[in-house]
């Protein structure tokens, strides 16, 4: 018997300037999440059972960039995207282009345990919703007013907006930032880095490792667009030695497939989590920005982040518990 370890994120990439009110609303839901998921833990729950627990929490909420509060596309539309993965036997579900499915990492679970596939998206995924009974809602439930807002802002300015909820000065500041942003994607220019995809990573008793996230992507997005969230071994990863859920700049996350490059180094450079974590992060994103949590099968928990902050937070069994920002 070992002992547990869960971490929690809302997205890697935080305006520095962001109201203090915002930061504690961030901090307050990390909060709630991770008492559900100890709660879970001490209840005896596998890990698997808990990250799909913790994150459809988080999706249910609109604060964050997942489920009800995701961030529009082009059209004025939601797509979201999750995935989910169980350590033991690699065992793993994504799902891509959802518009009605309530829970989006509820329907990646079903894909791993109810289907013969991975990975299923858009109108294939949406009828195997239907087939199986999951709660669906009009799309219209998961655009918030303020999402409209800035999805307007983001086409004002031919831009992408990665956080829609910064609070601008005016329609003509937020026009200025995403114009004259020194940030780009794939060469192209980009506005205010802070994407909010959401993801938990636990460890159990029994030392089995699962990770999930889920995200609505970014806000203007091309339709059609996938992110790394439903990606496994780039935004969710799982195996025997870790599990790991990461957020930030999608298109680097793909290219650097970090959530696995954890378990590599673990596994074949034989680095502890902690120096795995801080490794992948300096030596594998090139200019990408991102972050990322991380539990290890001996209930280690680990973050590491190249952004101005993370909303973020972890607990381990011998009662350390941590939510932060910066």
């Amino acid at each position: 018997m070992g002992a547990w370890a869960i971490a929690v994120h809302g997205g890697a990439g935080v305006d520095p300037n962001l109201p203090k009110e915002r930061q504690e609303e961030a901090k307050r839901l990390l909060t709630h999440c991770l008492d559900i998921g100890i709660s879970a833990l001490r209840s005896n729950l596998p890990a698997i059972d808990v990250v799909e627990l913790v994150v459809r929490e988080l999706e249910t909420d609109p604060l964050f960039n997942s489920g009800r509060g995701s961030a529009l596309t082009d059209n004025g539309t939601v797509e979201m995207e999750a995935s989910i993965m169980d350590g033991p036997k690699r065992r793993c579900g994504a799902v891509s282009g959802l518009s009605t499915v309530k829970n989006p990492v509820s329907l990646a679970r079903l894909v791993m345990d109810k289907s013969p596939h991975s990975y299923l998206a858009f109108s294939g995924a949406e009828d195997f919703a239907k087939k199986q009974g999951v709660e669906l809602v009009d799309n219209e439930y998961f655009i918030t007013e303020d999402n409209v807002g800035m999805l307007k802002l983001a086409k004002e300015a031919n831009s992408i907006l990665f956080d829609y909820r910064i609070p601008t000065v005016g329609t003509c500041g937020a026009r200025a930032a995403a114009m004259e942003s020194p940030l780009q994607m794939n060469g192209l220019p980009i506005s205010v880095y802070a994407p909010e995809t959401v993801g938990c990573v636990v460890v159990d008793k029994e030392g089995r490792c699962a990770a999930a996230t889920s995200t609505g992507g970014l806000m203007n997005k091309m339709t059609g667009r996938i992110g790394d969230s439903p990606l496994i071994g780039s935004g969710t990863y799982a195996c025997d030695l870790c599990g790991v859920s990461c957020t930030g700049e999608g298109e680097a996350i793909i290219r650097s497939t970090l959530a696995r490059e954890v378990g590599a180094v673990m596994e074949y450079k034989g680095l502890n989590l902690h120096e795995a974590v801080d490794f992948v992060i300096k030596n594998r994103l090139d200019e990408g920005k991102a972050g990322l949590i991380a539990v290890s099968k001996n209930g280690e928990v680990a973050c590491g982040f190249n952004t101005t902050g993370m909303f973020r937070g972890c607990a381990t069994e011998d009662g350390f518990m941590e939510v932060g920002v910066w």
